[in-house]
């Protein structure tokens, strides 16, 4: 593996036969390191304080161990506890929770703590990082999402049976030629990539995604996403859709599935207004009134259920709006739907907004397995945060991850040191009012008590503890 080491760290004499000959303007070299000798410089980096402006990264140290995110990155590099490419994925998932597109010794993370926290000697080159995610293929990545949502399954990140699709778009600045689309009306065309995600729509949080390509539709990269979700939650629930997903071989799916149920607004085409306009709608309160048909989608063999929504109290100002809905059977049923469980839906622009920083809000390259491992490993990062943000009290929970990440990640000042076999991390003027120090403060104890080892495997079994002063 190819690491950037500061030339001051090197002794040219005894690591002569390790270099490859190659210098760059900011005077680094490139090294190929083993595992032994990775383990030997981060004991001897260990041996010796550290201090450093991103000691706020080791909350997340924990919420891994509770997590089991070191288990899924090795599966998914296919390495042991002493393999070097599982902690090349952990540089990417901190880079992710810092919300930053890459990292290089220019941007000052090295020698502050952050190779530590992923259990290396040095921080790995933009190359490295490049050349792992180019060896493993979209399926592997898939597969490392469905075992990420098991995790936060079995952990308690999905609550209720509520889910929500929605598609997204990354703004690309890539040379390749590929179609310009607008984001609304009014937006310029730009270059995008379109991708596709399905959250919790109680909690928020995400199952996975697939990104949409000339060679996948959205209804193809949709049903993958019922793919993934029949993995993690089997026993099922609504899906709340958008205009966009009202397609034949979606409907066709869910009719088909025992499981899951779809919900959507159709087009507001001139055959679905006709039939719109000529129900008998039961008035539920001023304003508001309800219908149940059906409707023959394209060329299905059997019509899909329709809810009819109609506002207002003037004949002449009537608005309708038509559902598509695979599970209603009553007016009582329709209006819950509409009412109550479709403006959920609306949680998934919410973590958009939110979370969009940690990876989701730009797609510098379109290598679709480069960027299917990226964005699936900045899902980790934003499972161990999620976490780590339940601790935080009730109005800080809602802090942006670009905020929290500024504030806490790299905004706290600390060092490191060894103490036994245990790395104690000591903060330095965190506030009170944030409630933290209850909840790291002797945290093997706490850990064990939790039925979890506290000995960092990635960190070669050492425990971590913290302090607050």
């Amino acid at each position: 593996m190819v690491f950037k080491k500061k030339l001051y760290f090197l002794n040219p004499e005894k690591n002569e036969q390790e270099l490859e000959v190659h210098r760059t303007k900011k005077q680094t070299r490139q090294i190929k390191i083993s595992p032994l000798n990775n383990e030997r410089e981060v004991r001897e980096i260990l041996s010796r304080k550290i201090s450093g402006t991103y000691c706020g990264l080791f909350f997340l140290i924990p919420e891994h161990l509770r997590l089991g995110s070191w288990d899924l990155l090795k599966s998914w590099t296919g390495n042991d506890d002493k393999g070097i490419e599982p902690r090349i994925a952990l540089q990417m998932v901190h880079e992710s929770a810092l919300c930053v597109h890459g990292v290089r010794p220019s941007r000052s993370l090295c020698n502050q703590g952050f190779e530590i926290l992923n259990g290396l000697g040095h921080i790995a080159t933009d190359k490295a990082v490049h050349n792992l995610l180019d060896t493993h293929t979209i399926s592997e990545a898939k597969a490392m999402q469905i075992g990420l949502g098991k995790l936060r399954q079995a952990s308690g990140h999905y609550k209720g049976n509520l889910f929500a699709y929605d598609p997204h778009r990354l703004e690309s600045y890539s040379k390749r030629i590929m179609p310009f689309k607008k984001s609304n009306h009014r937006s310029k065309p730009k270059k995008v990539l379109q991708t596709f995600f399905s959250i919790d729509s109680i909690t928020g949080q995400p199952f996975g995604f697939t990104i949409g390509s000339p060679g996948r539709t959205t209804s193809k990269a949709s049903l993958e996403l019922l793919d993934m979700m029949n993995n993690i939650i089997p026993q099922g629930g609504l899906v709340l859709a958008d205009t966009e997903h009202a397609t034949v071989e979606i409907m066709k799916r869910f009719y088909e599935d025992k499981n899951y149920d779809i919900m959507m607004p159709m087009s507001k085409t001139k055959k679905v207004m006709n039939i719109l306009k000529q129900l008998e709608y039961q008035r539920q309160w001023a304003g508001y009134g309800i219908a149940i048909t059906q409707y023959r989608l394209g060329n299905m063999s059997q019509p899909i259920n329709l809810i009819a929504q109609r506002t207002g109290e003037v004949e002449s100002e009537y608005e309708y709006n038509g559902f598509a809905s695979t599970s209603v059977s009553s007016i009582a049923d329709a209006l819950k739907m509409l009412t109550r469980d479709y403006p959920e839906r609306w949680t998934i622009e919410e973590f958009f907004n939110f979370e969009a920083a940690m990876g989701w809000d730009k797609a510098l390259t379109l290598n679709l397995n480069i960027r299917y491992g990226k964005m699936s490993l900045a899902l980790i990062a934003q499972a161990a945060a999620y976490q780590f943000r339940q601790k935080l009290p009730k109005p800080y929970k809602t802090w942006t991850a670009k905020h929290l990440a500024d504030t806490i990640f790299r905004g706290i000042d600390g060092d490191l040191r060894v103490k036994n076999d245990t790395i104690i991390v000591t903060m330095y003027n965190i506030p009170e009012h944030l409630g933290i120090r209850k909840y790291y403060e002797y945290l093997p104890e706490k850990l064990e008590k939790e039925g979890i080892n506290p000995r960092v495997p990635w960190l070669y079994n050492l425990k971590i503890d913290f302090r607050f002063k």
